[in-house]
């Protein structure tokens, strides 16, 4: 499902507005790319990076059971509390600076609830802010899987920190793994001033998840800006403010499209 080949260097920035939407009372999610009732062939992914949500759900609510099958899931949560079970008997709570990862293979069923006035005995609990990345994996047909790490400590650092990776330059240092040699999530936490370097890869997907920075080259991003590059990486990142950034490394991309 992926292939490897040079592309054109290109460097395209996709504003936080400009985003899918989907409002549904409970559940503020803004998408990436294409997804649910919302579809752009134009838009349908980059790299090996197929959805790219930025979710938002209210206290008591929440997605309930629900199929996936033959796709890496990666969840970050940057506020309050989710609730994870799924139907390989895996339970738990991420919160922030947990990495987490559910591999669905072969089929997995699961169910994600903002459980946080039951946790806190606050029915006034803010909704849980999180951010969820799928990939394809290396191979279809792989067992159902299930990895959580906390690494908030780790974050402090200021540095850009594989977070979640398939490639085997990262086996002694990431988090979790995912079931794709191509692809790594790196993190990094930045106070204002902070700065970073991106690698250089021919996929990149760079997601401002809170704050603002500046990106060498291309100038500012706001809360929820992401850029995608591709054929050229090596650009400094810097925060004009405390700031968290997510980015995708990757070194393939789809050949469905491609």
């Amino acid at each position: 499902m992926a292939e490897v080949k040079a592309f054109a260097p290109k460097v395209d920035v996709r504003r936080a507005g400009e985003r899918f939407a989907t409002e549904a009372g409970w559940l503020d999610s803004r998408h990436s790319f294409s997804f649910g009732g919302h579809h752009d062939p134009a838009n349908t992914h980059h790299g090996l990076l197929l959805v790219s949500n930025d979710d938002r759900v209210l206290p008591g609510t929440g997605f309930d059971t629900h199929p996936h099958h033959d796709m890496e899931i990666v969840t970050w949560v940057l506020e309050g509390s989710l609730v994870h079970q799924d139907s390989e008997g895996h339970t738990g709570v991420i919160y922030p600076g947990l990495a987490q990862r559910m591999s669905a293979g072969t089929g997995i069923l699961h169910s994600e609830k903002n459980d946080s006035w039951r946790i806190s005995g606050d029915r006034h609990a803010d909704p849980v802010h999180f951010i969820q990345m799928w990939v394809v994996p290396d191979s279809e047909g792989i067992a159902p899987g299930y990895e959580q790490l906390e690494i908030d400590h780790e974050l402090m650092s200021g540095r850009l920190l594989p977070v979640a990776s398939g490639m085997p330059a990262h086996r002694d240092e990431t988090a979790i793994r995912i079931r794709n040699r191509y692809a790594a999530l790196h993190v990094a936490r930045l106070q204002a001033g902070g700065t970073v370097q991106l690698p250089d890869a021919p996929f990149l997907h760079l997601f401002v998840a809170r704050g603002s920075v500046a990106l060498e080259g291309t100038g500012p991003l706001a809360t929820g800006d992401a850029v995608r590059f591709t054929g050229t990486g090596g650009q400094r990142v810097t925060a004009a403010e405390r700031a968290e950034i997510l980015l995708w490394e990757m070194h393939a991309t789809l050949s469905l499209t491609a």
